[in-house]
């Protein structure tokens, strides 16, 4: 998605502020900021993970991978996706005074203060910055122990989609289910898909489409009919008449058929991002084993190449 139907922040700095940089809050900012969504994600680079001496548990690292490279992974990933990434501490977010209903202001500890369309709350800990916004003390949650009080975080504050009573504001963690790295990253994934339903739905998307699927599907995938942009349109008119019995704005129409024919690559665009992805990674791994294991493959082709030329006799 290239913003095509981008509710623009207008007044506000950022459409999306993310607070925390670590596996909940940088799947979010990958979600929004790939759709289009200026996102600004804050990190201290204090993020609950960086205790972990070794991470064995992700998928997709067959002998776990060490913190300091999944770290650099991840926010390599979001600056790719395009998000802007800020390293200060966030102190307070306030509601954005202003005519226009929602937004917000988030004051950082040593920058400028920002503001923002949504945001979202993704700090393991504590979500005290986020008590400002508390008026009816519904987020806190005190108790008093050898005659101290204390308070923390209702972490079932947020409902289980990651949306919270505040319109605009969303809690990937402090969570009920946040304690490992990919419970935390699926956590962001789902609060992300949230806010995106709630963006597309301000941006005029029917409710029966507004649940977002970020697919990327091959080409030849589509049938011959599916190519022309006429299809699409019958398709779509006829699944928000038998939702809502109406039709819907013709320009808001073919930004989303936009949206759905970009979605398909051809087989040369695959193997593009194929190489990429691969080139990427390479960029993250220590130099001196890329080195060795390149030997190492150089020494097993020779091997093969004297083999299959007799053993040189």
């Amino acid at each position: 998605m290239t913003g095509a139907d981008h509710e623009p922040a207008g007044e506000y700095d950022h459409d999306v502020v993310v607070i925390g940089g670590g596996p909940a809050g940088s799947t979010v900012g990958i979600f929004t900021a790939r759709y289009g969504l200026d996102t600004l994600v804050f990190d201290r680079g204090r993020s609950s993970i960086r205790r972990c001496a070794h991470l064995k548990n992700y998928p997709g690292f067959p002998a776990g991978i060490d913190i300091e490279t999944f770290y650099g992974l991840l926010h390599d990933h979001i600056r790719e996706g395009g998000c802007t990434l800020r390293e200060d501490l966030v102190e307070s977010v306030t509601a954005f005074e202003t005519p226009a209903a929602g937004g917000f202001v988030v004051d950082p500890q040593d920058g400028e203060q920002v503001t923002a369309r949504r945001v979202v709350a993704a700090t393991r800990y504590d979500g005290e910055y986020l008590w400002p916004l508390d008026a009816d003390g519904e987020m806190v949650a005190t108790s008093a122990e050898d005659g101290d009080k204390t308070e923390q975080f209702k972490k079932d504050y947020p409902n289980a989609d990651g949306s919270t009573p505040i319109e605009g504001l969303y809690v990937a963690t402090p969570s009920g289910a946040d304690e490992q790295a990919i419970i935390a990253a699926g956590r962001g994934g789902v609060t992300a898909r949230t806010l995106l339903r709630d963006h597309r739905r301000a941006s005029g998307i029917p409710e029966t489409l507004a649940d977002h699927y970020d697919w990327v599907r091959q080409r030849a995938e589509l049938d011959e009919e599916w190519h022309d942009r006429e299809t699409w349109r019958e398709y779509l008119d006829d699944r928000v008449e038998e939702a809502t019995g109406e039709q819907w704005n013709v320009a808001t129409r073919e930004s989303e058929i936009d949206r759905i024919l970009a979605s398909y690559i051809d087989d040369d665009e695959i193997a593009n991002r194929r190489e990429r992805g691969q080139d990427r990674l390479l960029e993250h791994v220590d130099n001196d084993r890329v080195l060795a294991r390149a030997r190492e493959i150089e020494a097993a082709r020779d091997a093969d190449t004297e083999r299959d030329n007799g053993g040189g006799d």
